[in-house]
């Protein structure tokens, strides 16, 4: 489903701040497949991301969804085959917009636009079940504009906009970071619902090893803009945190920060 092929990026090339975050990447998930990305500050996780979702264009390499090479894509040009939930709050919805109008516009991610009415009966009472699986009220507050949610409401509605057309790609953008450990827990209880739901292939990037190793079913870690292990099956089961500090250890030069360790 997903496919990347010696992908590099290098920001400020040719100045004193040179930074070559991408090394030559390759990487490749199955349908369905869901995979934790962890590694320090400055591995490239966020970067890999962006690639994917169109935000930046590589130097070299290629990503392909689905059979179709999107390298060359813009992110608008990508919307069909991507879902994405960013690590801040605010900036998956549209805060002066209601929660069914979010809903409709994802609803229509990826098709033809046209005149026509946004938010009908028929969508309003799918709207109302699709929030109902949330377990937080909102579908009883289909007219409530989005600002007015807390951080982990809209976190929440994020991740359903992001799932709602059942794109190709999932991409989570440590999409728990910015909320406190009960929200965070939901949040990710409803991710894993979700990929597992509409066998989604998923990238999701977290500084938390726990979640790395609770969530998905393999786990890569990155270094210096280059995959180092990348561990599925029965070796991602019964690995522990323990298990990944040796293996960063075991990595020249890799260490974690204390956001990571303590995660």
């Amino acid at each position: 489903m997903l496919e990347i092929t010696d992908l590099s990026k290098t920001f400020f090339a040719g100045t004193a701040n040179e930074r070559r975050a991408l090394d030559a990447v390759s990487l490749s998930l199955a349908a369905g497949e869901f995979a934790t990305v962890i590694g320090s500050n400055g591995a490239g996780k966020s970067t890999l991301l962006n690639l994917v979702a169109g935000r930046l264009r590589p130097d070299s390499g290629r990503v392909v969804i689905d059979g179709a090479d999107v390298t060359r894509l813009a992110d608008y040009q990508r919307a069909s085959y991507i879902g994405r939930v960013f690590q801040n709050p605010m900036a998956g919805s549209a805060p002066e917009m209601t929660i069914e109008e979010n809903l409709a516009i994802a609803d229509g991610r990826g098709r033809r636009r046209g005149l026509r009415i946004g938010v009908t009966r028929a969508k309003r009472e799918r709207f109302r079940a699709e929030l109902a699986s949330l377990e937080l009220g909102l579908e009883d507050r289909l007219r409530t504009k989005v600002g007015m949610l807390s951080g982990g409401q809209r976190q929440a509605l994020s991740l359903l906009m992001a799932t709602f057309s059942e794109p190709k790609i999932l991409l989570l953008d440590e999409h728990t970071a910015a909320l406190d450990p009960q929200r965070a827990e939901l949040v990710l209880r409803l991710t894993a619902e979700a990929v597992e739901r509409h066998h989604l292939t998923t990238l999701m990037v977290t500084h938390n090893m726990e979640q790395a190793l609770r969530l998905g079913t393999r786990l890569i870690m990155m270094h210096e803009g280059r995959i180092v292990v990348d561990v599925a099956g029965e070796r991602k089961r019964t690995a522990t945190v323990a298990d990944l500090l040796a293996a960063f250890e075991r990595v020249k030069g890799a260490g974690l920060d204390d956001r990571a360790l303590l995660g």
